[in-house]
């Protein structure tokens, strides 16, 4: 039984209904064994879409070391969050130096919070010149943006340029506390975007809800959206394992359900989406 795909908005790659973040041991240094093991674990499960970023730790470094022949496999991507244009392609070069490939299918301008980020990445000599060049020279396929802030900071990004695709938070705490699914989503929709969800487990925060048993109401319940993929970031091959099998009972949460699900987490929501473990 394979896992499900869908479509990544226009750049019409199919991409499996989850995806292998860079957080969890992946955000680590030191872990090469457990990271080696993950990675290639979740490539023998047929998932498709891994994700890092320059700011997460050692986790470029362990995909170039766990892919290696397995590169022309997958759809890799990573971000930078760099808000100037020098900065931006040094990120690049360090990022196609530690993954060991000559191009990203995916390169993001990674976590924009404030109207300042916006002026400076979109200003003069700002990052978004850095994106359009490397796309422009085959250092990578496709431009994403990401945020998990605001979604008006978002929405000002997405008006500002023509990105592939968008990565922001996707889970029943949002639309008690400014909604990404109801203010970003739509209109990323209308331009054919590719849509990435993340935060789905609220970093991890679901397990101290008091009625918390399983992991896989909040997994369906994003599926559920208008996404192409969720990315997960895993601690374990038995973590990995666990949401593959999530993935392949996926079928779409009836309404009833969902409104359930945002009424239960709604004493928590701000505390949800603002928790660091």
């Amino acid at each position: 039984m394979e896992i499900q795909k869908r479509k990544l908005g226009k750049t019409g790659v199919d991409v499996t209904l989850i995806g292998l973040g860079g957080e969890g041991v992946l955000r680590t240094f030191g872990n090469d064994d457990e990271a080696y093991a993950l990675i290639n674990r979740a490539l023998d499960l047929g998932i498709n879409y891994f994700e890092s970023a320059r700011a997460y730790s050692g986790s470029e470094s362990y995909y170039g070391k766990a892919l290696r022949e397995r590169r022309k496999e997958i759809f890799l991507t990573s971000k930078s969050h760099a808000r100037d244009r020098k900065g931006a392609l040094e990120h690049l070069q360090e990022t196609l130096k530690n993954m060991k490939t000559d191009h990203l299918d995916l390169w993001q301008v990674h976590d924009v919070r404030t109207d300042d980020d916006v002026k400076e990445i979109f200003g003069p000599k700002g990052a978004i010149e850095a994106f359009a060049e490397a796309k422009q020279n085959g250092l990578t396929r496709f431009i994403g943006v990401t945020g998990h802030h605001d979604p008006e900071i978002l929405k000002k990004c997405i008006s500002l340029f023509d990105f592939d695709t968008v990565l922001l938070p996707v889970n029943p705490a949002e639309p008690h506390y400014k909604s990404f699914l109801d203010e970003v989503i739509p209109f990323a929709r209308q331009k054919s975007m590719g849509i990435i969800g993340m935060k789905v487990y609220f970093r991890g925060f679901a397990a101290r809800i008091p009625w918390f048993q399983s992991m896989e109401p909040f997994l369906q319940f994003a599926l559920s959206q208008s996404v192409s993929t969720v990315v997960i970031g895993c601690d374990s091959v038995r973590q990995l394992e666990e949401n593959v099998e999530f993935a392949l009972k996926f079928s779409p949460m009836p309404n009833a359900e969902m409104r359930d699900l945002i009424e239960k987490v709604k004493p928590f929501s701000r505390q949800l989406m603002y928790y660091k473990p």
